[in-house]
């Protein structure tokens, strides 16, 4: 796998994935265990399409088939099994075709000689066997309840019954493959939700406590399994059903606060979700609750417009703050007090800068006004200067004749 020796999921995976090299090597398996710090091979990691940490791929051949499923032990190992083994795995007789059946929920199997359908069927099974496994058999190895119209034929093999793979009804195989690939009703995480992104279904679910055996709770659920098994042949190809336990994870998905139980349909590819109207009582109400989300007159909440974007990141980084102080207060006052300091203080130094500045100009307007004043008296005492002078200019008898004058005057 390649990793980041600073990525802290990195860091929790690093003792599974020991675990996972020494039982691969104990059981004999051919596939090699290995790992890469993508940060000091970073052309090699690009090479390969590596854009997060971290991530897991499994080589074969020319092709790097990507892992995206938990990252535990056994699931790992289950992978690294499906992947390094053939693409069609062949069930020569009866009594291997129930030993597998046993062993998985979801079982497709090809039935016939080599045909284009075979060929198509190897073609997807290529692509997706990083989800499910593939198989092949023979007519006579099929259960008895398996009723065959024509051969060759894809045929799935879960929920206690059986679908026949129609090109004209159900489209592109790799599609329908996609689609069937999970259980009629599922226990539904975190994870099962993004795999569920990949099949272009609505997913129903009821979102329950599993710990609380109170009536509303197990009535809820019940009704959600009742649609997925009795109504399968008018909803399988829009819907997938199952049920949450707790609220937590749905909330933090429609930044909504749901109150539980209750039931909550999700349109994965473009973030939409749906309520009920009213309180589903029965069957007939989840029922006619999906059938107005068909026909479009139930309305849909959120989606991935812009203004569902803005209030992602609001709320992301709202429920990353409080996250950050409900797990450590002091780590917390500290990533988010430091900084809302260090602005303050600038701030408080740029508002005595203006108010310094403010004083020195008002000083400068002062001084200035202060020496105009000066040079105004010294205008005045150059004018009594320039007077006297021209008094002192005149000859004694021009003064005796100037005082005469004036004594005349008065």
């Amino acid at each position: 796998y390649f990793y980041a020796p600073w990525c802290g999921h990195c860091k929790k995976l690093e003792p599974v994935w020991n675990e996972v090299g020494i039982e691969m090597k104990n059981m004999g398996s051919p596939v090699k265990v290995g790992k890469m710090d993508a940060t000091s091979f970073s052309s090699i990691a690009s090479e390969f399409g590596v854009r997060g940490y971290p991530t897991i791929k499994l080589l074969k051949g020319d092709l790097a088939y990507n892992y995206r499923g938990p990252r535990t032990k056994d699931d790992i190992i289950e992978f690294a099994n499906r992947v390094a083994g053939p693409l069609i795995r062949p069930l020569p007789s009866q009594h291997m075709f129930e030993h597998v059946q046993k062993r998985h929920r979801v079982l497709f199997v090809y039935v016939g000689g080599e045909s284009p359908l075979k060929e198509k069927y190897i073609e997807v099974a290529s692509e997706l066997i990083v989800y499910t496994y593939f198989f092949s058999a023979s007519e006579d190895v099929l259960p008895e309840y398996v009723t065959l119209p024509e051969l060759p034929a894809v045929v799935v093999i879960k929920d206690g019954t059986y679908f026949v793979y129609d090109e004209y009804e159900d489209g592109d195989l790799s599609s329908w493959i996609n689609r069937e690939r999970f259980q009629g009703y599922l226990h539904v995480d975190g994870f099962t939700l993004y795999e569920l992104g990949d099949t272009g279904k609505l997913v129903a679910i009821a979102v329950i406590d599993d710990k609380n055996s109170s009536v509303e709770h197990t009535r809820l659920k019940s009704i959600i399994q009742e649609v997925a098994r009795d109504y399968r042949d008018h909803f399988h190809r829009d819907f997938q059903f199952g049920h949450m336990d707790g609220n937590d994870y749905i909330n933090s998905l429609l930044m909504d606060d749901l109150t539980i139980p209750t039931i909550v349909v999700l349109n994965t590819s473009n973030q939409q979700y749906f309520l009920p109207d009213r309180h589903i009582e029965n069957t007939e109400d989840m029922v006619q609750f999906i059938n107005n989300i068909l026909d479009g007159t139930a309305e849909a909440q959120g989606g991935d417009g812009l203004l569902q974007r803005i209030k992602r990141i609001i709320y992301d980084a709202k429920s990353t703050v409080v996250s950050v102080f409900k797990s450590s207060p002091l780590l917390g006052c500290f990533l988010f007090g430091l900084p809302l300091g260090v602005i303050s203080i600038m701030c408080y130094g740029i508002c005595i800068a203006d108010t310094d500045g403010g004083v020195d100009e008002h000083e400068a307007a002062k001084k200035e006004n202060s020496d105009r004043e000066l040079t105004d008296e010294g205008s005045e005492e150059e004018q009594e200067e320039e007077k006297n002078g021209r008094y002192t200019g005149l000859s004694d008898g021009e003064l005796k004749q100037k005082d005469v004058m004036e004594k005349k005057k008065d």
